[in-house]
């Protein structure tokens, strides 16, 4: 019986994308590849400066100013063409990878990704795993296809006794159709 571990979804079955691995005998984390090129904006774009210029003045801003910045913001999303199967007592956590704020300036905006056991072989994606990134770098950064760019670790977890199952519902969709 399998209990836990990384396969390759469908869409890149043949396109050479790399299984997550650990890189030392007593690393925690299975690091996570891209399976695409791809480049990841520099937050401090012109249309984000002007809107907090515009804030940092009290100046009025206009919506479309607004949906501009917010749209240099948006995390990206970046396609590992790797699905994760584990026990239901199991998460998989995605963290970042301790040089990329260092050295690249990226980040996981939301600090860590939950992956849920349902997640695996779900309609909406087949479980493909995306990492999450924004780039507060001064210049854009390219990421390559086999990139190292962040990190998994599987891990038990608890429930409380008073677990509401009445608002439990299955999972319907892909990344982020657990909730708003």
């Amino acid at each position: 019986m399998m209990k836990r571990g990384f396969e390759i979804v469908s869409k890149y079955r043949d396109q050479e994308v790399t299984i997550p691995y650990r890189t030392t005998m007593s690393a925690a984390g299975y690091d996570f590849e891209s399976a695409v090129d791809m480049t990841i904006p520099s937050i401090w774009k012109l249309n984000f400066l002007r809107v907090l210029w515009a804030v940092k003045h009290e100046k009025k801003i206009n919506d479309k100013q607004l949906e501009r910045a917010k749209a240099v913001l948006k995390p990206f999303l970046i396609p590992t063409g790797i699905k994760a199967y584990m026990q239901p007592n199991e998460v998989l956590i995605i963290a970042n990878r301790s040089s990329n704020p260092l050295k690249r300036g990226l980040a996981v905006p939301n600090g860590i990704g939950v992956i849920d056991a349902d997640y695996y072989n779900n309609p909406g994606n087949e479980g493909e795993i995306f990492i999450q990134m924004i780039n507060f770098g001064i210049s854009d950064i390219q990421i390559k296809k086999g990139d190292r760019i962040a990190q998994g670790i599987f891990m038990p977890y608890l429930l409380a006794d008073q677990a509401d199952k009445s608002k439990q519902d299955q999972r319907k969709g892909g990344f982020g159709s657990s909730g708003r």
